[in-house]
C-alpha cells in the first residue's frame, strides 16, 4: 500500500471519527426496568435525559427497590448506546480496507 495513500486514509477515518462522535452524542436510548415500571432516556454520552417512574411504586417501604430498578434501567440504555456506537462506527470503517483485527479508535 502506498503511504500517501495510507495516510490520506487515516486523515478521511479521523474525520469521520469526528462526525461519528457528534452524531454520538445526539443520539438518544432508552432503557426500562421492573416489567415498564421504570424507564430511563440517555443520551450516547450516559447523561440521563428523562425518567419515567410508574406511580405504582411510590411507597414508603419500595425505595430501595426503585433505587436498584433506576440503576437498572440507566444501565441497559448505556448498554444499548455503546451497542449503537460500535455497530455505526463498524459501518462507518468497513470500507476503509483497514486490516480486520485492528481496533479503533486508537
Amino acid at each position: 500500500m502506498d503511504f500517501l495513500k495510507m495516510m490520506k486514509q487515516a486523515k478521511q477515518m479521523q474525520e469521520k471519527m469526528g462526525s461519528l462522535q457528534e452524531a454520538f452524542a445526539n443520539i438518544e436510548t432508552e432503557g426500562t426496568s421492573g416489567g415498564g415500571l421504570v424507564k430511563i432516556t440517555i443520551a450516547g454520552k450516559g447523561e440521563i435525559r428523562s425518567l419515567k417512574i410508574d406511580p405504582s411504586l411510590f411507597k414508603e417501604d419500595d425505595v430501595e427497590i426503585l433505587e436498584d430498578l433506576i440503576i437498572a434501567a440507566h444501565n441497559e440504555a448505556r448498554i444499548k448506546a455503546e451497542t449503537l456506537m460500535q455497530e455505526k462506527t463498524q459501518e462507518l470503517m468497513g470500507g476503509m480496507g483497514l486490516p480486520s483485527g485492528m481496533k479503533l479508535p486508537f
